[in-house]
């Protein structure tokens, strides 16, 4: 199993990363995580504090069941991802079930700043992206996918994404092996991540022929 963590600041294109090698890995083989479903469970909060949550912050998340899963999918066992609504900003009752795959892919802002977490990886990368271009993007996002005003982001972003940044996510990058700038728009970073991919894949397969 090749485990990869692909990190970066919100609105740095992460998930269009994803995207795109999920795209050129073999249909079922890779299974993405994202670190965003294991945002702690504030279902006991009202729903006035809930919106005062720093969700940029490391004890946002909910790391020690992440780590857990991940270790149970190397032994081969099948996980129950939590599914976080940020309507409500707590958990839903369902859970998504992920099965052991050849590849995992874990994604979010924060997978680096957990050393225990961060060990589990087999590959580390750090989506760079300016600040402006990472500023438009949230404002789309938070306002079409989170019911957010301009006027909220715009708070939310000079109030806690940006000061997080700077203290977690951007010091987060001296531990990646591969840093990717311009996101998923950089194709050569693209290619050579799906050959090294695609080369272990081929790696495991001749193992598994020795075998036989």
């Amino acid at each position: 199993m090749l485990i990869i963590g692909i990190a970066g600041g919100t609105g740095s294109g992460k998930t269009t990363v994803v995207k795109k090698l999920t795209a050129q890995i073999p249909k079922g083989k890779v299974a993405v995580l994202s670190q965003d479903s294991y945002y702690k469970d504030n279902s006991t909060l009202p729903p006035e504090e809930r919106q005062k949550i720093n969700f940029d912050h490391p004890n946002s998340i909910e790391f020690d069941l992440l780590i857990e899963h991940l270790k149970l999918l190397k032994k081969g066992e099948s996980v129950q991802e939590p599914i976080y609504s940020y309507l409500t900003c707590s958990r839903e009752k369902e859970t998504r079930t992920i099965k052991p795959h050849e590849v995992i892919i874990v994604e979010g802002i924060l997978v680096l700043t957990n050393k225990k977490l961060r060990d589990l990886f087999d590959i580390k990368i750090f989506v760079y992206a300016d600040d402006d271009d990472r500023l438009g993007r949230v404002i789309e996002r938070d306002i079409i996918e989170r019911g957010r005003t301009v006027k909220k982001v715009l708070e939310r972003y000079s109030e806690s994404v940006k000061p997080m940044h700077l203290q977690f996510i951007e010091p987060s990058k001296s531990f990646a092996d591969i840093i990717i700038p311009l996101g998923g728009h950089n194709k050569v970073a693209i290619e050579l991540l799906s050959s090294i991919i695609e080369k272990n894949l081929n790696k495991n397969k001749n193992a598994e022929n020795h075998k036989k």
